[in-house]
């Protein structure tokens, strides 16, 4: 894979967490879109570093998970 596009997935990855971690929900959206539009576009299928936020979205969704 090509060493900018590298940078730039490392990147968005970084942002995407970073916007979350200050409550920028919208922000945090945007960077994970763009993260998975240069995975998909790389052609390496990387694993989705958010994948974690999902299960724990969906367990939230379902009751099975408890917060605070």
């Amino acid at each position: 894979m090509n060493q900018a596009l590298i940078k730039e997935l490392n990147e968005a990855e970084t942002k995407a967490i970073d916007s979350l971690s200050r409550y920028k929900f919208a922000m945090f959206g945007y960077w994970a879109g763009i993260w998975v539009h240069l995975n998909r576009i790389s052609g390496q299928h990387n694993p989705n570093p958010f994948n974690k936020l999902v299960i724990m979205a969906k367990e939230m969704k379902s009751g099975s998970c408890e917060t605070g």
